[in-house]
């Protein structure tokens, strides 16, 4: 009885588990995604931000122009910050 028992919770688990992982997979459902340059905050960026920089994470201030976010397609450049909207390619900060 306690092995059924272990099996059951075992495979449960499991369920949960390959579950979470395939909702990972799936980016906001299935919209497409598109980068988005300079609306991201120092530290927060999604790649590569130009020299200086390797990857995510490494942008040095707040809406850096060559530094890029992954944002839900067409809503890019409606993105407002301080130092105007987002742009699909890189900008001078």
């Amino acid at each position: 009885m306690k092995t059924k028992s272990l099996v059951i919770t075992s495979l449960a688990f499991a369920a949960i588990a390959s579950g979470t992982a395939l909702a990972q997979n799936k980016p906001m459902g299935d919209k497409a995604m598109e980068k988005c340059y300079g609306v991201s905050l120092a530290g927060k960026n999604d790649c590569a931000a130009g020299p200086g920089t390797t990857c995510a994470g490494t942008s040095k201030v707040d809406y850096q122009g060559n530094a890029w976010k992954n944002v839900l397609g067409g809503t890019c450049t409606t993105l407002k910050t301080p130092k105007g909207t987002g742009s699909l390619a890189p900008v001078n900060s």
